[in-house]
């Protein structure tokens, strides 16, 4: 096994058992380790600190797996993650429930590999070299088990390039998805389009918190952006919902939504779905006159890195300010942002702002997360992304 000498005063992360070492931090690497190799990190004095993936092409030179060094880093180590992993979910999962994260890389102690279930179909995204190498190992794991109709790679283009990986999303083991596959999440019917759909084609990381958001829909008036293919908007509607106006940019998005009010036999004459910039739409409604008693912000990340904030900072406060102005007094705005360089103060920070310009009192009255199947591991707090508000606006 490759040797790699930390410089002299690098160590405190290691320590602290966060799982990144970047490539700043490395003195010398003794040999010439292939990417995704597993190999053994020592101090400048020698002496052992972790087992790690590396990759040279990669700003994180190092993924640290492990820091006992009398643990032997090999195919049962992995099989034990991915079975641990499964198994920390199997209480999410039953009749109300059969889609959820199964695997979510670092928080689960395998950097790079994200599962997510849907019903029988198994979703892999493989975003290092390292898990790359191990995949026929963990594949086999799943399907034993698991034994999934099928497993699709579904892996990030973007990711992959960071890692000098290409990408070819393709069947890993059994049946390719079939073009819709019929999930449940919160007793809600849902047709997924594995092969296609954006990430890895459901966004399961906000179940809870559609939920909690429904507890505050009955008999509202409700609008909610960036829609998708309806999360908020259908758990709403089951919640009793007076009218829900959805808006999202993508036409595929708003088919697939009224689709999905027409499988859980909810009453379209109580939804307008509306194909638009929510941003143009939003003015829009502001100019018609239009009030609401809940409006939901659910927009993609705006803060992709830290170098970011600052341009996302005015778009989440420009976002929140039409929306505090959509709203009747004493109106519920619930919103989100799932920037994991915004933390929950800044982004509390952001809509003071913003009720500020929209001159309006704002009253914080919950703090939304990601749920449990999205972890976050003590010493990487960097896997905290989703954060939101459920705000009362007067």
């Amino acid at each position: 096994m490759v040797d790699v000498i930390l410089k002299k005063g690098k160590e405190k992360a290691v320590l602290q058992r966060h799982p990144w070492l970047f490539s700043g931090a490395i003195e010398t690497v003794k040999g010439k380790p292939a990417n995704g190799d597993i190999v053994r990190l020592l101090n400048d004095k020698g002496d052992f600190m972790a087992y790690g993936f590396y990759n040279d092409q990669s700003r994180v030179a190092l993924r640290l797996l492990e820091w006992d060094q009398n643990v032997a880093i090999d195919e049962d180590w992995f099989r034990k993650k991915v079975a641990l992993a499964v198994s920390s979910r199997s209480n999410i999962l039953g009749d109300k429930n059969d889609t959820c994260r199964l695997i979510f890389s670092e928080a689960d102690y395998l950097p790079g590999l994200i599962v997510d279930k849907y019903a029988d179909y198994l979703a892999v995204q493989v975003l290092t070299a390292g898990i790359e190498k191990m995949l026929p190992v963990i594949i086999d794991e799943l399907q034993r088990l698991l034994n999934p109709e099928g497993i699709f790679d579904k892996s990030d283009a973007s990711s992959r390039a960071h890692e000098g990986l290409q990408t070819i999303n393709k069947v890993l083991a059994g049946k390719h998805p079939t073009e819709i596959v019929k999930v449940l999440e919160n007793n809600i019917n849902y047709g997924i389009n594995i092969a296609e759909g954006q990430k890895s084609g459901f966004y399961c990381d906000q179940r809870d918190n559609r939920h909690i958001v429904a507890l505050h829909a009955k008999g509202k008036k409700v609008l909610d952006c960036f829609s998708y293919t309806g999360g908020f908007t259908l758990n709403c509607l089951q919640n009793g919902a007076e009218s829900v106006t959805s808006v999202d940019s993508s036409a595929l998005a708003i088919e697939t939504l009224r689709t999905h009010i027409q499988l859980n036999g909810f009453n379209a004459s109580q939804t307008t779905a509306i194909q638009s910039d929510v941003n143009k739409q939003l003015r829009l409604l502001r100019e018609q006159g239009e009030k609401f008693d809940l409006v939901i912000l659910d927009p993609p990340k705006y803060a992709p890195s830290r170098s970011s904030l600052n341009k996302a900072s005015r778009a989440y406060k420009d976002l929140n300010r039409m929306g505090m102005l959509l709203l009747s007094s004493g109106g519920l705005l619930a919103t989100f942002s799932c920037s994991g360089a915004m933390d929950i103060d800044t982004f509390k920070q952001v809509l003071a702002w913003a009720a500020l310009d929209a001159g309006k009192e704002v009253q914080f009255i919950y703090q939304f997360c990601q749920p449990e199947d999205h972890p976050v591991r003590a010493s990487f707090p960097e896997g905290e992304y989703l954060k939101g508000l459920l705000c009362r606006v007067y």
